[in-house]
């Protein structure tokens, strides 16, 4: 079995349209530089919460894979919500009772988990601050924000959400915070103002439920999951080896 086939791997939706790699057609004689092949576009829904430490690790560990595959890739990534929990307060719970409470860890099975996460963090090339993670909050507000950076640009989007995972997991910041939401908009190059003014109000809290909904009615259920062309699936935080196959053989697939 393919490294990636242990993954979770899987059609979506047998009718759904897969992009298909395409040449472009030039003659023999033609100027080196007319002998391409294009690069073979590839949409790329990263449905995740900004609170999942896997989530980062995922994040970065595509993103190593897309280097890799270079030109023969134009990746349109984009991120969709999912919220671990979404009736966490705004102000958070302590991450210990948290933990506790929803997965039945002890003390030194929490410990172990931290530096498993680390390890795994700082090999993807984005070392974590474990012991400044003190709470976990509430993330819908900062779902709001990820969906307007996106109108704004998917590259907007991607800023911030790299923005607030740095906010959350190196910084040990309170991402429900309005002012660590706005820094964070500030960090990735949107508007500070804008952002307050969405923050003060309810702007987008509906088109964010939709897609919660979405996501959940297809199954998901667990992040990061990552939707590659409307139609295959890989689960986790896999490692970039396991991405950049999955990848080619979807593009060769076509």
């Amino acid at each position: 079995m393919a490294a990636w086939e242990s993954a979770r791997f899987t059609d979506l939706c047998d009718d759904c349209h897969v992009a298909s790699r395409k040449a472009t057609r030039f003659s023999l004689h033609a100027p080196l530089w007319r002998r391409q092949i294009m690069p073979a576009t590839l949409k790329i829904d990263f449905v995740s919460d900004v609170a999942c430490p896997w989530c980062a690790i995922g994040l970065a560990s595509l993103k190593t894979a897309l280097a890799r595959l270079g030109d023969e890739v134009d990746a349109d990534l984009h991120f969709s919500p999912f919220e671990l929990n979404p009736d966490m307060p705004v102000e958070g719970v302590p991450l210990a009772d948290y933990m506790s409470r929803k997965y039945g860890l002890s003390p030194e099975q929490m410990a172990q988990n931290r530096a498993n996460i680390s390890a795994r963090a700082a090999a993807e090339g984005f070392p974590m601050r474990m012991d400044l993670r003190t709470h976990a909050y509430n993330t819908f507000d900062a779902h709001r924000l990820l969906h307007w950076a996106q109108t704004v640009g998917n590259d907007k989007q991607l800023a911030l959400k790299e923005a607030l995972f740095r906010a959350y997991f190196v910084d040990g910041k309170r991402t429900s915070d309005p002012e660590v939401l706005v820094d964070a908009v500030q960090q990735a190059g949107l508007d500070a103002a804008r952002a307050r003014e969405i923050l003060s109000t309810d702007e987008y809290a509906d088109q964010v439920r939709a897609l919660e909904r979405h996501y959940q009615n297809l199954g998901i259920s667990s992040v990061p999951a990552i939707i590659f062309n409307n139609r295959h699936l890989v689960s986790g935080g896999q490692p970039p080896e396991v991405f950049e196959q999955a990848i080619r053989q979807i593009l060769a697939e076509g």
